[in-house]
């Protein structure tokens, strides 16, 4: 398969050529100046299924460990990265002339069950059980948590988003309460999910109001099951993040006891068009939370191409580069260690590449930073961490192309993305699809919200326009019914499983034609004098028009 992977390689530049002649017939985007389209339509270093192999056989050996933050696949790996970058005559992109940028994680283990009681009006008082009536974490502000006495109150699904007529808090003020607000998102918004469904945006708006503790109601089984069963497992936050004191969930039997007879009215009014404002319950909530903790010292790594005309723009290519490390206990072969060389060792190598197709190119107008964040395993850490101290601001940074996860494909007609119909970025790349014989689609799974589950997610979250390609599954050979039983099967036996190895026959052939693709869009937007826009359907909209002053 890799000798196919040479083949389609070797086929770039008469796609190339063919772009050329496609310019001069088809309309462009926004945010693709002819001038810029052109440029990045010319012949370019070809990618090197070789080299991918080479990265993703290293990163992905035993010898790493599982890549996981801290220990010794992170001392291995950073070392190779910039090494690499240094080879290819790269600068560092960190700070002060640093190519890292430290990001400090903090992990909580439960030193005990969690207590929590409800006290009604009347004044009984009544235990909560955890696993079976709540489930109780603690912030990462203070690993021990003893409240007594809190106000509760009902938000309905804790979403403010005023252009979709929808805000479950009004005025209201959270100041030492606890918020209960539903999983998901309103119907209205659609099934499938988006940012105002997130707990990123959830936890938000529940800070700006003080709320010092959020608990989610899970309705569904499956997701309370899945809540009980994450609340006693380690877990990773920033150090020094700001959130309320403690988060948890409780599920809907627990609802009903502790919102009243008048609770299933207001949990319907909630759905149907929001409350217009918390309502509170009658009663309050104590918690005891203790849990021990572990400081973990990590590091995203950043190298840089400085632009040529305007160095204070930027373009953003992200992958994560670890993995979820050693498993608790062997399989019945002995092997412990999650390789990941899939996830995410073929993103890292892919970034790596790029950065060399970059160095070898037309040099960038915009300044382009090839930024490789940690602990994404552990819940997109390393680039929530950079979202909040950006090395380079978000308001002048164009655009985000995350890489997580090659297609080990054969060809495809589709160029799969998360979050399809959200930003002007898949327009351009759209373009130059079309150029290959592909047509941009979504990943074929929008109810799984794959968007809102990756690095590229922390930009958009932030204002910028950002996309991440998927693994097409519309093959040219067996079409789509051939793809998705392919995908689906290899996503069953590698995804997260200690069998995620390097091996010798990847097919290279649509990493090669989607890292192209995703060269030409980065360097047409590098050398844009305009900026990406989210479509105006898209939530993030109002997020980047804050910033609009700072790109005219």
């Amino acid at each position: 398969m890799i000798r196919r992977s040479f083949l389609a390689a070797s086929a770039l530049p008469i796609l190339a050529a063919l772009a050329l002649s496609a310019c001069a017939t088809a309309p462009l985007p926004a945010g693709a100046p002819t001038d810029a389209f052109a440029v990045a339509s010319a012949a370019h270093p070809q990618f090197s299924a070789q080299r991918l192999s080479d990265h993703i056989k290293y990163l992905a050996s035993d010898e790493l460990e599982g890549r996981f933050p801290g220990q010794i696949g992170e001392r291995l790996t950073l070392p190779y990265l910039q090494a690499q970058y240094e080879a290819m005559g790269l600068e560092p992109g960190g700070r002060d002339g640093s190519w890292l940028q430290p990001v400090d994680l903090v992990r909580f283990t439960p030193a005990h069950a969690p207590a929590a009681t409800w006290t009604g009006s009347d004044g009984a008082t009544v235990s909560l059980t955890s696993g079976t009536d709540i489930t109780l974490r603690a912030g990462p502000a203070d690993p021990q948590v003893k409240l007594n006495g809190l106000p509760v109150v009902f938000a309905g699904y804790g979403v403010v988003a005023p252009e979709r007529g929808w805000d479950d808090y009004g005025a209201a003020d959270l100041t030492g309460k606890v918020v209960v607000v539903l999983r998901g998102q309103p119907a209205s918004m659609g099934a499938d999910p988006n940012f105002y469904g997130s707990a990123t945006h959830k936890m938000q708006e529940a800070l700006k109001r003080g709320a010092v503790g959020v608990i989610t109601l899970q309705e569904e089984p499956g997701r309370w099951r899945r809540a009980v069963g994450g609340a006693t497992r380690p877990q990773m936050t920033v150090k020094g993040w700001k959130e309320t004191r403690f988060t948890g969930a409780i599920d809907a039997a627990t609802a009903e006891r502790l919102g009243g007879s008048a609770f299933a009215s207001v949990l319907t009014r909630a759905k149907a068009g929001g409350l217009g404002g918390p309502v509170s319950l009658d009663g309050t909530l104590s918690v005891d939370i203790d849990e021990t903790t572990e400081v973990i010292h990590s590091n995203n790594l950043l190298a840089k191409i400085p632009g040529t005309k305007r160095p204070d723009e930027y373009v953003i290519y992200s992958a994560h580069w670890d993995h979820v490390g050693k498993a608790r206990q062997p399989d019945a072969t002995g092997d412990d260690i999650y390789n990941g060389a899939w996830d995410n060792a073929s993103g890292t190598a892919g970034l790596i590449e790029m950065a060399r197709a970059f160095k070898a190119g037309p040099a960038p107008e915009r300044t382009v930073v090839f930024l490789h964040v940690t602990a994404e395993e552990q819940g997109l850490l390393g680039s929530e961490a950079y979202a909040a101290d950006p090395v380079y601001p978000l308001e002048r940074t164009a655009a985000d192309i995350n890489i997580d996860m090659l297609p080990f494909t054969p060809a495809t007609r589709d160029v799969a993305i998360f979050g399809v119909g959200k930003s002007e970025l898949e327009d351009i790349l759209g373009r130059f699809a079309a150029v290959q014989g592909r047509v941009v689609t979504g990943d074929g799974y929008p109810e799984e919200g794959f968007y809102y589950r990756s690095d590229h997610f922390n930009f958009a979250a932030g204002g910028v326009p950002a996309l991440m390609p998927w693994t097409g599954r519309d093959f040219v050979e067996g079409g789509i019914e051939a793809g998705k039983l392919y995908y689906e099967g290899e996503m069953a036996k590698y995804y997260h499983q200690l069998k995620d190895e390097w091996r010798p026959d990847y097919d290279f052939t649509a990493a090669l034609q989607n890292l192209d693709l995703l060269y030409r869009l980065g360097l047409t937007v590098a050398d844009s004098t305009t900026w990406p826009a989210w479509k105006p359907t898209a939530e993030f909209n109002a997020i980047r028009d804050r910033s609009s002053d700072q790109r005219r």
